[in-house]
């Protein structure tokens, strides 16, 4: 447990830090002076760094010690939260955010690895059920204590905030975490890592640059299409080496196939959501920060506990049922924050966060579990890998397309005349929940191809 605790506190820190800052980004674009397009960066940037560091986690840890890549992280990360809190501008906010991303992609796939290799069997369910909480227990809370930071004080303090449980975990990882695996050292293949940092790179700055450019733009257009084509070229490589840094030969299976294509069209449903309806409560109904936070708390909640229970519920019916009623009930929740207002009531939007964050988790673990549970021999190894990472990326794409759509939104309502920023922004978020809504259905559509399980 104390070999675990530095760990379990940096990746606390780290999921917090990936939900806490949405809630912020009123706040932050009024005083740093940029756009919404400009500032969605500070959540694709920091969830892009920690996809890419992900991808290459596996080969890092046959490089270099346990300890080495822990203690490395925790300081990595002090330092990128000393630097956001500290930042002059945009520019070193953004640097300070991405320093810290690296840390996040390093720290979570190993809490699972270490936990794995040094409790005994017969405690490692209650070991991987308590790195799991820290997991689901992030997030949930993370839009409220950001909130009642935010509501006394300046939104450095969620950096600084950082900084004494950082400094704590690296103690504990000092004093107590060994090495627990065997430095390899095996032959990097540098041309794998340079275009898959080049090709994910490029698809999110195309999406993200849609923003402010338009979908139509040279620069937009250019991008997506080197990114494709970058990806391209990364997907042959890795299916023609003997030894992948990505083994992309997992999608050949149908199952996996399925259970990933779920997992990461979930998360773009949660990401997207979660980008936007901060800011609508703030911008749109025109609350508080620290009343925003206590607002999402109640879903925030719902999300930690129907993940909890989700992942016991395949033991017993499988992943088809819980993953359709899942995606049937993210729909309902999309749906009713699509059609909110700028005079909605408080419940309601509580509602239907609730109602979300009952139906995305309870699609995620199911699918998570079947799409892994498809894999057998030395692939099974590579399925979390390639889940873990390509879910963070289509997160960023997913919230780079959610804040285009606001964009769009937004100038749709100006253009017909109206001068209410409030309802400008409404009728975007209504444009944004829409986009989650049709990931819903995607999900659902897709969903109908699990097999009913085996008794």
């Amino acid at each position: 447990m104390l070999a675990m605790m530095g760990m379990l506190i940096g990746g606390f820190v780290g999921m917090f830090s990936e939900t806490s800052l949405n809630i912020a980004l009123p706040q932050l674009m009024a005083q740093l002076g940029v756009t919404t397009a400009t500032i969605q960066w500070l959540v694709t940037g920091y969830m892009l760094v920690v996809g890419i560091i992900l991808l290459l986690s596996s080969i890092i840890t046959k490089w270099f010690t346990t300890r080495q890549v822990i203690l490395f992280a925790l300081i990595d990360f002090i330092v990128g939260a000393v630097i956001s809190a500290s930042a002059p501008g945009f520019g070193v906010l953004l640097f300070g955010r991405m320093i810290q991303g690296i840390a996040t992609g390093l720290i979570l796939p190993l809490m699972f690895t270490v936990a794995m290799q040094i409790f005994p069997p017969y405690k490692l369910g209650a070991a991987m059920g308590m790195v799991g909480l820290v997991i689901m227990f992030a997030p949930a809370v993370g839009p409220t204590l950001a909130g009642i930071v935010l509501g006394v004080a300046s939104w450095r303090w969620i950096f600084w905030l950082f900084v004494p449980f950082l400094v704590i975990a690296f103690i504990f990882a000092v004093l107590s975490l060994k090495n627990i695996a065997e430095v390899t050292r095996p032959k990097v293949d540098f041309l794998s890592i340079l275009l898959s940092t080049v090709g994910f790179g490029s698809l999110v700055l195309g999406v993200s640059l849609a923003s402010d450019r338009g979908w139509g733009s040279a620069a937009v257009i250019g991008s997506l299409v080197v990114g494709l084509a970058v990806l391209a070229w990364y997907t042959h490589r890795q299916l023609t080496m003997d030894k992948p840094i990505l083994n992309l030969r997992a999608f050949g299976i149908p199952g996996f196939r399925i259970g990933a294509s779920l997992v990461m069209i979930n998360f773009g449903i949660i990401l997207s959501a979660m980008y936007l309806l901060p800011m609508y409560i703030q911008k749109g109904l025109l609350v508080p920060v620290a009343l925003t936070g206590i607002i999402m708390f109640p879903g925030g909640i719902m999300n930690a506990v129907i993940s909890a229970v989700a992942g016991r519920m395949y033991d017993r019916v499988g992943a088809q049922m819980p993953a359709r009623i899942g995606f049937i009930i993210s729909m309902v929740g999309a749906l009713m924050l699509a059609f909110t207002s700028t005079h909605s009531a408080i419940w309601y939007v509580i509602m239907a966060h609730i109602i979300l964050m009952i139906g995305a988790p309870l699609a995620m673990s199911p699918s998570q579990t079947y799409g892994l549970n498809s894999l057998t021999g030395p692939i099974a190894a590579d399925g979390s890998a390639i889940m873990n990472t390509l879910q963070q990326i289509v997160g960023a794409i997913a919230t780079a397309v959610a804040t285009s759509l606001l964009g769009i939104g937004q100038a749709a309502y100006m253009a017909n005349g109206a001068n209410h920023a409030a309802g400008a922004f409404v009728n975007g978020a209504h444009y944004g929940f829409f986009f989650t809504f049709a990931l819903a259905i995607v999900g659902f559509v897709l969903a109908l191809r699990i097999p009913k399980a085996n008794r």
